[in-house]
């Protein structure tokens, strides 16, 4: 029997639902009332990695003499960053909108959606008519939306998120950037680059992360020139004519610093887009974190299902909301989804790059792992001397028990590249045989994985043996 699957939201979870329900034959609503491809195609990872380009460019180019080249007087067009930008997103957007609209049993509906039941959708069409659509299976996929601090003064003029941000054509000259997750690191490392004086106020740097990673990333952001503060609050922001100052306590100690300003960054994290949607009256249970659902993103109420930023699981990444999107679409088909959800890289597209998958070392020391170790310097790979990018590394965690893969932290250059490596690995149960067996090309910075895995039985070419000590 055919199924009639809404799902309300199109963006990275949503049409990816909703084009895998369409190739297992069902009949797809699909609701939006924005854009295609939602915040993280318009407002989030694609304009951010445009921007991290411009900044890897302007890093480069601030080093050019390394490279025997003598560049005068360049500098970056504001206007022209901004207009590269939206012809990125605007390809994107239209590749998605002809992709959707390439599969006849997918109907695309511009609206705001409302839930009246489980099998009932009321949609609020842009043209001020209503529609109402009867169906079998309901996804919530209506994502995130920055969220503010407790800070006082977070609605003085100047003080912006980063959908603010993205959208202004001027670099401003001294920037505040007021969190230590993936969102206040990466506009921190990326506008330092494009012209900014950044100073970043973060009470902790990432979340879960390798703790080498959140003690050596403050080191790299000071050497980049940025002012750099961590396990500090912001208490206060103050308006003194054009500029705002921010006062800040540390966390550890009793002491405040203040700095000024022209704009303030508010990355403190986002929260689940479920205003709207009716769900206080059908049943459908949720907090400030997000809509609750069972282990297949099922809510509380049967046959409507929430997946991506908007459930309470708290994976905020676009490829999960896309892997959960795929999974509940072919669990509602009648399929038994074969994707290892439990396996996802993390990325952040700082300078230098940080990605990790599976465990770090301090979560194998919590849950009482017997485990070993590898870290290979990128400083010890030729491919990464060549680019000039030598700094950082890769460490790879394993079972001593049978040599599975547990975990892989990687800080350094395409590090968000190189962690699907690890990735492969983990969600297949690998152990590191499967890794040292296979051949990896030279000269290229795979091999700084490879020689991370060899590490572990000491098989490392080009890592010194440990030395012995003298009796």
């Amino acid at each position: 029997m055919t199924k009639n699957i809404a799902v309300i939201g199109a963006g990275p979870g949503g049409y990816v639902a909703a084009i895998r329900g369409a190739q297992l034959g069902g009949n797809i609503y699909l609701i939006e009332d924005r854009e295609v491809g939602g915040t993280c195609l318009n407002r989030g990872c694609i304009p951010t990695k445009t921007y991290f380009r411009n900044a890897e460019i302007m890093h480069t180019l601030k080093k050019s003499e390394e490279f025997g080249i003598i560049i005068d007087n360049f500098k970056l067009d504001g206007k022209a960053l901004q207009e590269r930008k939206t012809k990125v997103v605007t390809q994107l957007v239209k590749g998605i909108e002809q992709l959707i609209s390439s599969y006849k049993n997918i109907e695309f509906i511009p609206g705001r959606a409302q839930i009246k039941d489980n099998k009932t959708i009321v949609v609020n069409l842009k043209d001020g008519e209503t529609r109402e659509i009867s169906v079998d299976n309901i996804i919530i996929a209506t994502g995130s939306k920055p969220t503010m601090t407790e800070t006082k003064g977070v609605d003085l003029e100047g003080v912006i998120t980063s959908d603010d941000l993205l959208d202004m054509e001027e670099i401003p000259e001294t920037l505040i950037v007021i969190g230590g997750g993936v969102i206040g690191l990466e506009f921190a490392s990326i506008y330092q680059e494009l012209g900014s004086q950044v100073i970043l106020l973060a009470s902790r740097i990432l979340k879960n992360v390798d703790m080498e990673i959140a003690r050596r990333l403050p080191m790299f952001f000071r050497k980049q020139g940025m002012e750099t503060y961590v396990d500090i609050r912001a208490k206060e922001i103050i308006k003194e004519g054009d500029k705002l100052r921010v006062v800040a306590r540390y966390k550890k100690k009793d002491e405040e610093i203040e700095v000024v300003g022209d704009k303030v960054l508010i990355a403190s994290g986002r929260g689940p887009v479920t205003e709207g949607l009716n769900l206080d009256n059908i049943g459908v249970e949720y907090n400030h974190k997000g809509i609750k659902v069972d282990k297949n993103f099922e809510t509380t109420v049967e046959g409507i299902y929430a997946i991506g930023d908007v459930n309470d699981m708290g994976i905020q990444l676009a490829h999960v909301a896309s892997a959960q999107g795929v999974y509940v679409t072919e669990k509602i088909m009648g399929l038994k989804p074969d994707i290892n959800l439990d396996v996802y890289p993390n990325c952040v597209f700082t300078l230098p790059e940080v990605a990790f998958v599976g465990f770090t070392e301090e979560e194998l020391k919590a849950k009482g792992i017997d485990y070993k170790f590898s870290k290979f310097l990128f400083a010890a790979n030729g491919k990464a001397l060549s680019l000039g990018e030598g700094e950082g590394f890769i460490k790879v965690f394993a079972s001593k028990e049978d040599n599975k893969v547990l975990g892989v932290t990687i800080l350094g250059p395409h590090a968000n590249d190189l962690i699907h490596e690890g990735a492969l690995a983990l969600a297949n149960d690998m152990d590191i045989d499967s890794i040292t067996r296979t051949i990896h090309a030279h000269p290229t910075l795979s091999e700084a994985f490879m020689e991370a895995v060899h590490g572990l039985e000491d098989k490392a070419i080009h890592i010194a043996p440990p030395r012995k000590r003298r009796r």
